[in-house]
């Protein structure tokens, strides 16, 4: 029961196609529609076969990167078969965002953001595991480093120093070292301290109803008062009594120098009505991606201001009235959805009638049993299965077990590497590439070679020199491993 319930957060697989493999969404929202169906908006992930070579060959160099930088590289330790898969378990965040049937859901995964701290080996230890470390950007087609990062490690930690013992100089540069903007032990008494501060409310009041800028945004003295008691004001305070080692007398002419009251804006006071509208609506689509936020909606305001302006904006009562808002809205919205397994026979299924193979993928009656009956798994070679699923082009006829198609359709590759297979995967194999990965089919051919490796998709030139209607590329190598010229 509990595997059958999907809620928000939830990783997912979801079939789109009874031949590809499946897709891997993040649930963000379940709505049930006006005809009483489930959607779910889904965040989108993508596999490296789904994205171009050229941001591939990218990925792999962030990636490298990556390892260089670790302290015991373990990347080079691992076997061509787990480099294999583990380029399966690879995906790519977006930004972008779907509403799928939620009946199309066919089973939970984890994807995680790439810890390095961590093994990659643990992510084939655990089935149905997926991880990330790049944006990928399908409108624009580029790839970004994940601003998520966990800091452990020798280039992220302070060095401590020793202590220095009783009377020993100390020989650091000063000058590169903090400065202290306070001492607790000063000659002034807590009550002293919070009159000064009081002036200095009262101060920075005066100062705003002098403002002609300030009186438009604050035209009541409530406002005002209020504007005046925030951080900035009581910081400048005691920044000013500090420099003044702590003269009352001296700190307060300079709150009041002769060209007037010194007025102190935060972030709240400097922007606009259509700033602060601006950043709400950037907020709502990028969440706390400030970088995302400057590039598209503020790009003249500094990140600085941008994360300062939202801790206040986060003090404010519109904060609170969105808060609401929100909770409201997400009481209205569907928690979780059931969805009973699914337990159709999948198209590609092929069956057995009367000792023969059905009609698979549309590749004729009884032709999988006249030239492929006894072909083995195109993935891990096994030529027994409690059921075989029909794989790639009709015309090729190839096959793979059971185990091997769960992993085709949850990873987006075969289980095992070989010399046939393109550096990604991008679609399934063409029938020269069969031809490579069926090397020992080919190392049993009889007298009939040339018949043979036509079934299977490559035309190659007769003896009389007649036209071929296609020349397969791999065509020598097939005649190497079958020991024979044409």
């Amino acid at each position: 029961m509990a595997a059958n319930m999907y809620r928000v957060g939830d990783y997912v697989f979801f079939e789109n196609s009874s031949s590809n493999p499946y897709l891997i969404r993040r649930i963000e929202e379940l709505n049930k529609t006006a005809s009483g169906n489930v959607e779910a908006k889904v965040v989108c992930f993508y596999r490296r076969r789904d994205i171009s070579h050229s941001l591939i060959q990218l990925a792999d160099k962030h990636a490298k990167e990556l390892e260089e930088e670790k302290e015991s590289p373990i990347e080079t330790d691992l076997t061509d078969k787990q480099k294999h898969q583990l380029r399966h378990r690879e995906l790519f965040l977006s930004r972008q965002y779907e509403s799928l049937p939620a009946t199309h859901i066919r089973g939970k995964c984890s994807v995680a953001l790439l810890n390095e701290t961590e093994a990659v080996l643990s992510y084939l230890d655990k089935e149905d595991t997926f991880f990330y470390s790049l944006v990928y950007d399908p409108t624009q087609k580029t790839l970004l480093a994940d601003k998520g990062e966990i800091r452990v490690g020798p280039r992220f930690q302070a060095d401590v120093p020793e202590m220095l013992l009783e009377g020993e100089a100390d020989d650091r540069d000063q000058s590169k070292l903090e400065e202290k903007l306070w001492y607790p032990e000063c000659p002034l008494s807590s009550k002293q301290i919070d009159q000064f501060l009081v002036v200095a409310r009262a101060v920075g009041t005066f100062a705003r109803a002098l403002d002609c800028s300030s009186s438009v945004r604050q035209p009541s003295l409530h406002m005002s008062a209020a504007a005046a008691s925030r951080d900035i004001t009581l910081f400048h305070a005691m920044d000013t009594l500090h420099r003044h080692n702590y003269d009352l007398s001296s700190a307060l002419s300079v709150l009041v120098p002769a060209g007037g009251p010194v007025l102190c804006r935060d972030e709240m006071e400097e922007w606009s009505a259509s700033e602060a509208a601006m950043f709400e609506e950037a907020l709502e689509k990028y969440g706390k991606d400030f970088n995302d936020i400057r590039q598209d909606f503020l790009p003249w305001k500094s990140l600085t201001s941008i994360i300062e302006y939202y801790y206040m904006w986060k003090t404010t009562d519109r904060y609170v009235q969105q808060k609401r808002l929100k909770a409201a809205e997400a009481e209205s919205k569907l928690k979780q959805v059931y969805i009973p397994t699914y337990n159709k026979p999948n198209p590609n299924q092929i069956s057995m009638t009367n000792g023969k193979m059905a009609t698979v993928n549309g590749a004729g009656p009884g032709a999988y049993h006249a030239s492929g009956g006894g072909r083995a798994c195109e993935s891990c070679y096994s030529m027994q299965s409690a059921q075989w699923y029909s794989w790639g082009p009709p015309n090729m006829q190839c096959r793979l077990c059971i185990s091997c198609w769960m992993y085709w359709k949850k990873y987006g590759g075969l289980k095992m590497p070989s010399r046939a297979e393109a550096p990604e995967e991008r679609t399934s194999p063409t029938p020269a590439t069969n031809v490579m990965r069926s090397k020992h089919h080919l190392l049993n051919v009889t007298s009939s070679k040339i018949h043979t490796i036509s079934t299977v998709g490559i035309l190659l030139r007769q003896r009389n020199n007649e036209p071929v209607k296609r020349v397969c590329c791999y065509a020598e190598c097939v005649l190497y491993f079958i020991g024979t010229r044409i």
